[in-house]
C-alpha cells in the first residue's frame, strides 16, 4: 500500500472517515532526543478501510486529520491514548473527543493492569502481532512495506478489540465507568506541562519546607529549559541531581561543584549561575505558602491498615473482575488510611461504590477480613471490638 502524502488525499480520506460511528487511531512518533514528540506517522481505520498518513511528507497540511480528531460525531478509539492525545494537543492545540481507550476498558474488565496491545489482541482475536517494526526509525523515508503493514495492522486489529470490549462493557453495565476515565484523558489539564507544577512528578526525599521550595524552583527551571531547547528533561538535569540540589541548597559555585551527582564541570557552564539563582528564589519563598509535604499518619504509624486495605483491594479486584490498579493505587491506600476524606479516585464515583466505602468500613472496624474455603471474604462487624457473630458481606 501507499501512504497518504498529499493534502487532497488526506482531505478525501478524512471526509470518508467522518461518516462512520467510530474510527481507530494510532501514531508512531519519536521523542528520544526531544522534549516534544515528533509525529512521524498516523494511521486511521474505519469499518471498511485503513490508511497510513505520512505526517512528514513535504507540503502535507494535517488540518483535515486534526479536524477529524475534533469531530464530536465520531468516536476515536485508541489503545493507551495518553501519548497519542499529547501529540495532537501539542501540534494542534486540541484534544480528540470523544475517545475510547481500549487499555482502560481492558483494565475495567479484568484483563490485567496496563495490558500491552499485542497481548490484548491475542487474547481477544487469537492473532499474534508482529511487533518487530515497533522500534524502527519512523523518521526515515521512504517508509518500508514492513512498516506500512505494521502500522495498518495496529488499527485494523483495534477495530475487533474495540467491538468486543464495548459489547462486554455494555453487558456488564460498566460503560459509564470507562466514560468517567475518558473525561480525565480528554481534559487539557492532563497535558499542560506547566513549569510551576513540574516538581509534582518527582519522587524526591525532600522533607523540610526549605527543601521543597528549592525543589519547586529547580524543577520549574529545568522544565523551562527543556521546553525552550526542545530536549528531554534528563538532558538538562537528571532527577537525582534535582533532588540533591534541593536537599543540599548550594549557594555558591564551589558548593554546587561539590555535588557528586552533578556532571563534572557543569557548574562552570552558563547553567551554573541559573541553578544558583533558582536556589536563591527557593530560599526566599514564604514557607507558609508552600504545599504541605507532611506524610499521612498512616504512612508512619498505620502501615498495618494499609496492608489490610491491600488485601481488601485484591479481593475486590478478583471478585469483580477489575484490575486492582484501576481501582486504587498504593498511594490511594496510604491516603485513605490517613484521611477518611482523602481526595483520591478510590473515594469517588464507581470506585467508591465498589471499594472505597468498604475500605473506610474496614479502617474503622465495621468490616473484617476472614478466610472461607481458601478465599478471603469480608464480613460486616456491627461491634468493632468483638468480631464474633458477624455475617458475610458482599465484597
Amino acid at each position: 500500500m501507499q501512504p497518504i502524502t498529499t493534502t487532497d488525499e488526506l482531505t478525501a480520506a478524512c471526509e470518508r472517515f467522518a461518516k462512520h460511528r467510530f474510527i481507530t487511531v494510532d501514531t508512531e512518533f519519536l521523542r528520544e532526543s526531544t522534549y516534544y514528540p515528533i509525529l512521524c506517522v498516523a494511521q486511521v481505520a474505519s469499518a471498511d478501510e485503513a490508511v497510513v498518513i505520512d505526517t512528514l511528507a513535504t507540503g502535507l497540511d494535517l488540518k483535515p486529520f486534526y479536524d477529524l480528531m475534533a469531530n464530536d460525531e465520531v468516536l476515536k478509539v485508541f489503545h493507551a491514548a495518553r501519548q497519542d492525545i499529547e501529540i495532537v494537543w501539542h501540534e494542534a492545540g486540541i484534544i480528540p473527543h470523544p475517545i475510547f481507550d481500549t487499555q482502560v476498558a481492558a483494565m475495567v474488565l479484568g484483563y490485567g493492569d496496563s495490558i500491552a496491545y499485542d497481548q490484548l489482541v491475542q487474547r481477544i482475536t487469537g492473532d499474534v502481532l508482529d511487533k518487530s517494526n515497533r522500534f524502527t526509525d519512523w523518521t526515515r523515508r521512504p517508509l518500508t512495506e514492513a512498516q506500512l503493514t505494521y502500522a495498518v495492522s495496529d488499527v485494523t486489529h483495534l477495530r475487533d478489540v474495540f467491538l468486543t470490549l464495548d459489547a462486554e462493557l455494555a453487558k456488564r453495565g460498566r460503560s459509564e465507568w470507562v466514560s468517567e476515565e475518558m473525561e480525565i484523558l480528554t481534559s487539557p489539564e492532563t497535558y499542560r506541562a506547566e513549569p510551576e507544577h513540574a516538581w509534582e512528578r518527582l519522587r524526591s526525599r525532600v522533607r523540610k519546607p526549605k527543601e521543597l521550595a528549592i525543589l519547586m524552583e529547580i524543577a520549574a527551571w529545568r522544565e523551562q529549559e527543556a521546553q525552550s531547547r526542545d530536549v528531554p528533561r534528563g538532558r538538562v538535569l537528571k532527577d537525582d541531581v534535582v533532588g540533591d540540589i534541593a536537599v543540599q541548597a548550594p549557594t555558591t559555585l564551589e558548593r554546587l561543584a561539590g555535588l557528586r551527582s552533578l556532571p563534572k564541570g557543569f557548574e562552570r557552564s552558563k547553567w551554573g549561575d541559573a541553578i544558583l539563582e533558582a536556589v536563591a528564589r527557593g530560599l526566599a519563598r514564604d514557607h507558609k505558602l508552600l504545599p504541605r509535604i507532611d506524610r499521612p499518619k498512616a504512612a508512619i504509624n498505620g502501615q498495618a491498615t494499609v496492608e489490610l486495605l491491600k488485601v481488601l483491594l485484591r479481593m475486590t479486584a478478583e471478585r469483580h473482575g477489575v484490575a486492582a490498579k484501576v481501582i486504587a493505587t498504593v498511594e490511594d491506600l496510604d491516603s485513605i488510611a490517613g484521611d477518611d476524606n482523602a481526595d483520591v479516585p478510590a473515594l469517588h464515583g464507581w470506585r467508591r461504590e465498589l471499594f472505597g466505602d468498604k475500605a473506610l468500613a474496614l479502617k474503622h472496624g465495621q468490616l473484617a477480613l476472614s478466610m472461607h474455603k481458601n478465599r478471603v471474604v469480608a464480613i460486616e462487624n456491627s461491634r468493632p471490638q468483638d468480631v464474633r457473630g458477624t455475617r458475610a458481606a458482599d465484597g
